[in-house]
């Protein structure tokens, strides 16, 4: 027989070919929807976190492709609630999974368009394969390690405390503006209690209860915080982490800042070039150039929203307490004679280099040029 002749396979016959999975994670039930290429969907639903189903719908999708019991599967599902955990536990079952950015997921630009789990399921599973075929069709999160993502929930818990202890002085103080009294002094602060026990009677009683009852949950909160603060500056002093305190170094930058820097960012993520660096943190342009239009549409915004915010501020901390740096001097030669827009964007063009000076200063020592070093306290 020729080696060219094709082989007849009857409908036992398993081929090899790869297993294509998408999922949609709900958080009562999950819709799998698989396929081969070869043959339609097989949909299938799990009680959510069922891990067991899960391995027992591949089974099952392999079966009906007549696949090898051993072919390669691919899977992959959009960042959300889940986070990391369904990641790790496929890929410790063998299967090539990958985590993709929900936002860069291609939709039909009509006014309309249907949308439920099935559509979805069908649609994350043909870009599935166009992502293995080698196209480029939307964004692959890279993972962080377990200890890795473990360290981002310190100052992610403080700055959702701290928005919680803002909304309570707040709604205090609304409170006390319906009789009109106004405290001088800061809501759950040192002087509060001598205060709310002079004035307490200018309200009704169960108004007095209401504030009573939040300025209680006010000192929760604020207690939690000075606890993690705590936490946070023992470790800093004993060392643990190197990469604050050298970015901490910097004059301008604090050790808050560089905490939410190194942890979200410059600690875990490696960059081959800036780029990527800008790429990552959401301050690439966006220009729209088509035909006869050329429009600059801002930066991109689809990087770590957290330190890009934090890059923003730390730009203007920068030019204030870095004024001999080269970044300041050119921030002053381009944006500071003009109007308040073109500070403010000249404020993020600044955030974008100076996280590339960050990044080459924590990956390779670089001190970005003219700036200055806190004094060492011995």
């Amino acid at each position: 027989m020729s080696t060219n002749q094709a082989v007849p396979q009857d409908e036992n016959t398993a081929i090899e070919v790869e297993l294509y999975i998408s999922f949609e994670l709900g958080d009562k039930s999950w819709k799998m929807t698989a396929s081969d290429g070869r043959h339609g969907p097989s949909r299938y639903s799990v009680h959510a976190g069922d891990t067991a189903a899960v391995l027992d719908c591949a089974r099952r999708a392999r079966e009906r492709c007549r696949l090898d019991p051993q072919a390669r599967v691919h899977s992959c599902y959009e960042a959300g609630r889940d986070g990391w955990w369904l990641h790790r536990w496929l890929t410790g079952q063998g299967i090539d999974n990958v985590v993709v950015d929900a936002a860069s997921i291609e939709v039909n630009r009509r006014a309309r368009r249907p949308k439920n789990d099935r559509l979805d399921g069908d649609k994350l599973l043909a870009m599935l394969r166009r992502h293995h075929a080698g196209e480029r069709v939307w964004a692959v999160l890279r993972e962080p390690t377990p200890a890795q993502e473990d360290a981002r929930r310190t100052h992610r818990e403080l700055a959702r405390l701290t928005q919680e202890r803002v909304a309570h002085m707040n709604r205090i103080r609304s409170l006390l503006v319906l009789h009109n009294v106004r405290p001088p002094v800061i809501i759950g602060g040192r002087d509060w209690a001598r205060w709310w026990a002079n004035h307490r009677e200018q309200v009704p009683p169960t108004l007095c209860g209401e504030i009573e009852r939040e300025s209680a949950r006010l000192a929760l909160v604020r207690q939690q915080i000075k606890m993690l603060e705590s936490a946070r500056r023992d470790e800093l002093a004993e060392g643990k982490h190197p990469l604050v305190a050298q970015l901490a170094r910097l004059r301008a930058i604090g050790s808050k800042s560089a905490w939410v820097l190194v942890k979200e960012v410059f600690g875990w993520r490696r960059f081959a070039n800036r780029r990527e660096v800008a790429g990552c943190l959401g301050l690439t342009p966006t220009p729209y150039d088509s035909g006869d239009s050329q429009i600059e549409q801002g930066i991109s915004k689809a990087g770590n929203h957290r330190a890009r915010t934090m890059l923003v501020e730390l730009a203007w901390r920068w030019l204030r307490l870095q004024p001999g740096s080269l970044l300041t001097e050119w921030f002053n030669r381009r944006f500071a004679g003009n109007g308040k827009r073109m500070r403010r964007v000249g404020i993020v063009a600044l955030a974008r280099r100076l996280a590339i000076a960050l990044w080459r200063y924590l990956e390779h020592g670089e001190i970005p040029a003219g700036a200055s070093l806190k004094p060492v306290v011995p």
